[in-house]
């Protein structure tokens, strides 16, 4: 493996900087590594810009997230010999909130078309960073209704669980975490990239159609809430636009990255009144 395989990601005040992965197994014999980088400028107080984030992130000064929650169906992403190699991640998470953090916690469903035969590839998995992502041995199928969530039990374990409510099966975990990063909650459908020891390289996203994250819901210092329902948090819209100029991250020495290669983005809806569901829809020019 040339470099660990990760989900992560980070959203700073000026900016929002990425680094997740795959299993490589879900892109065929020929990856060994695939991951997701991202460099994007908020262009407004409520709305951003990402290479490889599109949905929504809540954050508010001197509140610790406990808790993240959602539910969508998982998509039926199009894949065929012109796919291959193509994938997508959606996931809720704590964390990434600042620029230098080290740390977030996640769980997710990805869909994929595998790099050798072009066929769909569906799985589900979570990551603590800096520790690599692990691939579940959960079923996933394209309509299955998915449920996720991350937990902070104690302050140091972390409860990450995925659901399958289609099949009536699930996963769950509680790992030792001694330094969580808790500083916002987040709902993401992600674009991935191939990662080295030196650079990652933006994969195309794969054609998902739409993805609806219903059932939101996170705590902050105690109290529920969601996107437009809580204590005052600051909720921000992630637009994916893939970004051409080279600019990217990777946590740790590895700090540089390359060009996007893809045109295609993702673009979130309004959040619903009750702040509890919103769409994010794929574009195959985003811009």
């Amino acid at each position: 493996m040339a470099r660990r395989n990760t989900h992560t990601g980070r959203l700073a005040a000026v900016a929002v900087l990425a680094v997740s992965a795959l299993a490589a197994a879900g892109l065929g014999a020929n990856a060994a590594h695939a991951g997701h980088e991202t460099f994007a400028a908020v262009s407004s107080l409520d709305s951003s810009t990402s290479a490889n984030w599109a949905g929504y992130v809540v954050t508010q000064p001197s509140t610790t997230y406990t808790s993240v929650t959602a539910t969508w169906k998982e998509p039926k992403v199009a894949c065929g010999s012109d796919n291959a190699g193509e994938s997508s991640a959606f996931w809720v998470g704590l964390g990434g909130s600042s620029q230098t953090s080290q740390a977030l916690e996640q769980v997710g469903t990805s869909a994929d078309c595998d790099s050798t035969t072009g066929k769909p590839y569906y799985y589900a998995w979570y990551e603590l960073v800096p520790a690599n992502s692990v691939t579940t041995k959960l079923v996933v199928h394209p309509g299955d209704t998915i449920t996720t969530s991350v937990n902070v039990l104690d302050g140091t374990t972390i409860e990450l669980q995925v659901k399958n409510r289609t099949r009536h099966t699930s996963f769950t975990t509680k790992l030792p975490y001694a330094t969580p990063d808790l500083t916002s909650a987040e709902w993401i459908a992600e674009a991935p990239s191939a990662c080295d020891s030196f650079r990652c390289r933006q994969i195309p996203l794969s054609n998902f159609g739409s993805v609806s994250f219903t059932k939101i819901a996170a705590i902050g210092n105690a109290v529920g809430g969601t996107l437009t329902a809580n204590p005052g948090w600051t909720s921000t819209a992630i637009s994916l636009v893939p970004d051409g100029n080279g600019r990217g991250y990777l946590p740790g020495p590895d700090q540089f990255s390359s060009r996007a290669t893809s045109t295609a983005g993702a673009t979130p809806g309004a959040a619903s009144a009750d702040g509890r569901s919103f769409a994010v829809q794929y574009t195959a020019t985003a811009g």
